[in-house]
Order: C-alpha cells, then structure tokens, then sequence
C-alpha cells in the first residue's frame, strides 16, 4: 500500500499525478491525503479573516485557529479543496472519493487547546485553540472503500477525544494512518525539488537521508518542512519503510519521487 501526501499550493501539479496515480494503482492500493492552504488563504482574504500564523518556542510554524479560523479552514479544506481535487481525479478515470477526518471518525485528535507561542524573546500562552494533533485512525471506512476499488482522498479536519471538530497538520495524520493502514511506502510532494540543506537554494537538495540523521536535519528545516520531518520520523519509527519527497510541480511527480529524483528515506 502507498499513501501519498500532496501538498496544498498553488503550483502543484494534479493532472500528471492524477495520471501517476493511475499507472500506481495497477501495482498496490493508494490512499492521498491533501492539503489546501493556498485556497484558505484566498477564501481568507475574500471573506476578509486574516490567517493568523504563529511561532512555537521551538521554531515550528503553525497556523491559529480560532472558531472564526476554523470555519474557513472547514470551508477550504473538505469544501472547496477536496471537492475540486476529487472531480479532477475522477475527470482522469480515477473512483476518487472525497472524506475529511471527521467522516466515519476517520481521524482523532488529542486537542490543544492551550499553545505556547513565541513573540520576539517571549513566550506567551494561546488559549482558545482549536486545534489537535491526530494520534488514532480508525482505518475502517478506508478499508471498505479500498476493497470495492476507490481511492480514498482525505484530509482535515480531525475529531478530537470529546468529539469535537478541531484543525489538524496533515502531515502527522499522513503518517498516522500510514502506520495504521500497514502502509511500506510514503511519498510527499509539494513545491520543492526534495529537502533543501539550504532552504532557498533549489540546487542544495539532499538525495538520501538516513533515519539515524533526520533529527540533525531538523535545524536546517523552515517553515512546514519542520513538521514534515516529524511526520517521517515517526512514520519509519512505525513501520513504513521507503518515504520520499517528492516535486510536485513536474510532469510526473508521483513517478519522478518514487524514482528518487526528490529526497529518499530510509
């Protein structure tokens, strides 16, 4: 099984993944799990709800989410993100089915209601959070779906342990259900050539990365990369044994990440 994480910017390229995905498919079952930033952030301006992004004390970036946040995000991610995404697929040939995490109780969450934040040399407490970090799949529903022949096409939001709806990082769920699924490869893309030892500097793209090295690679990530680390980590520490990253903007990006034209873990 392949579970394959797709990034939510502007540039990637879903038609020639939609065509990998075909080719992919006739080898193992694939689950993608998707992001949708770029379109909660245009929904955000348009509806005039300023994104609201913040620094833990570690240096990871994450977005704030409020109940005002939160329903943009439902809006963007299971609205208007997937929603477009699945018809893309299935307009390939693709059985494509759309879920968020909260679908079956797909995805749940130990909510984090209270986030340490940094601002200059302070940190100060967030409350009001409503987000979570996904820590159980209940894999059921995408097993039913698998086994009658659709690709499963999920992302966030989470439910958390009192059932509420909470954002979660797509990322850690990816790696989640990944290990829940009993999935041996990953592969994440998104608009860069692979991991960057410099962040800004497309040639610096490390080709391999042992799992031994990953938390010495962890200073050099920016941004959501840091988190993406995180998820593979703890996607090998579970099991899965071949995690790429991936381009998501070429011709063929799932083809070009497995052929290890981005960045390999091992």
């Amino acid at each position: 099984m392949l579970i394959v994480k797709a990034g939510g910017g502007r540039d990637l390229n879903w038609d020639g993944l939609a065509a990998d995905l075909l080719e992919a498919r006739t080898r193992e079952q694939v689950v993608v799990i998707h992001g949708g930033n770029a379109v909660r952030d245009d929904l955000a301006v348009r509806l005039n709800i300023p994104v609201k992004r913040v620094i833990s004390p570690s240096g990871v970036s994450s977005v704030y989410t409020d109940k005002e946040a939160l329903d943009v995000f439902m809006m963007a991610y299971p609205g208007l993100a997937s929603t477009e995404i699945v018809a893309r697929l299935r307009r390939a040939g693709l059985d494509a089915v759309g879920l968020s995490g909260v679908d079956g109780g797909l995805w749940r969450a130990k909510a984090k209601r209270e986030i340490p934040v940094r601002e200059g040399d302070k940190t100060k407490l967030l409350r009001g959070n409503l987000t979570g970090r996904v820590d159980s799949v209940d894999v059921r529903l995408l097993g039913i779906l698998l086994e009658a022949g659709y690709l499963p096409v999920v992302c966030a939001p989470a439910l958390d342990e009192e059932g509420m709806i909470v954002n979660a990082d797509n990322d850690i769920a990816a790696a989640v259900t990944a290990v829940s699924l009993g999935a041996l490869a990953m592969v994440f893309l998104f608009e860069a050539p692979g991991f960057l030892a410099e962040p800004n500097d497309p040639g610096s793209r490390v080709a391999e990365i042992p799992a031994a090295e990953i938390e010495a690679r962890l200073s050099e990530a920016r941004g959501g990369m840091t988190k993406k680390l995180i998820a593979v980590s703890r996607a090998l520490a579970g099991g899965v044994r071949r995690i790429y990253f991936g381009d998501g903007r070429t011709a063929h990006p799932l083809r070009d990440a497995l052929a290890g034209r981005g960045t390999t873990f091992r």
